[in-house]
């Protein structure tokens, strides 16, 4: 029975993604995006988002999917395979001219509507500074064709200069995890939060 569940919800993100929008594989996890010698608190995106999900009380939990199309996972957020570029592109709303500046990637999405949450963490390469991706990381995400509603409220999180956090979607879920990220994450700074206007 727990089986047919999880297939049934895992079915029903996938649909879900697709139709508003997929994302778990496996990225590199270097420790060493900024390019200024430092390493990272973090090993993974996925640990990244973890951390984040990881200080959630129950009231502020969500059905919650994560990873790319091919590898799934429910309850959690999962590692994004960077080198799903379409993906990447049509379920995080991650520009194309920007794939090439990360090597690891995770995400965490609202199960029934992507648009009502889309939470992603990106490891950077090193060769882009955390403000030049998350303004271009911005320009993606206010310049998307919504087809399920808009969101209401896009936030970017400088995690340690390696990693940057993005989230879209309702105001409450965004604001919430705009907190927890803040109170979880070490170094993470705010460097983006803005409305979600029609272009």
């Amino acid at each position: 029975m727990k089986k047919m569940i999880t297939f049934i919800l895992g079915a029903a993100m996938a649909i879900s993604l697709v139709g508003c929008g997929g994302n778990n594989g496996s990225g590199s996890n270097n420790g060493g995006g900024s390019g200024d010698g430092s390493t990272s608190s973090y090993s993974s995106a996925v640990e990244v988002l973890e951390t984040v999900y990881g200080v959630y009380s129950e009231d502020q939990k969500f059905p919650v999917g994560g990873g790319d199309s091919e590898h799934m996972t429910t309850d959690a957020p999962g590692a994004f395979d960077v080198s799903k570029a379409e993906e990447l592109t049509s379920t995080l709303s991650l520009p194309e001219s920007e794939i090439a500046h990360i090597d690891d990637a995770a995400s965490m999405i609202h199960m029934m509507n992507a648009n009502t949450f889309t939470g992603a963490a990106y490891h950077l390469t090193g060769d882009v500074s955390a403000d030049e991706f998350a303004d271009a990381l911005k320009e993606g995400v206010l310049a998307k064709q919504w087809i399920c509603g808009m969101p209401d409220t896009l936030v970017v999180i400088n995690v340690d200069g390696q990693y940057v956090i993005a989230a879209y979607g309702a105001d409450d879920l965004v604001e919430t995890f705009k907190s927890n990220a803040l109170s979880a994450l070490d170094g993470a700074e705010a460097i983006i939060d803005t409305p979600v206007v029609e272009g």
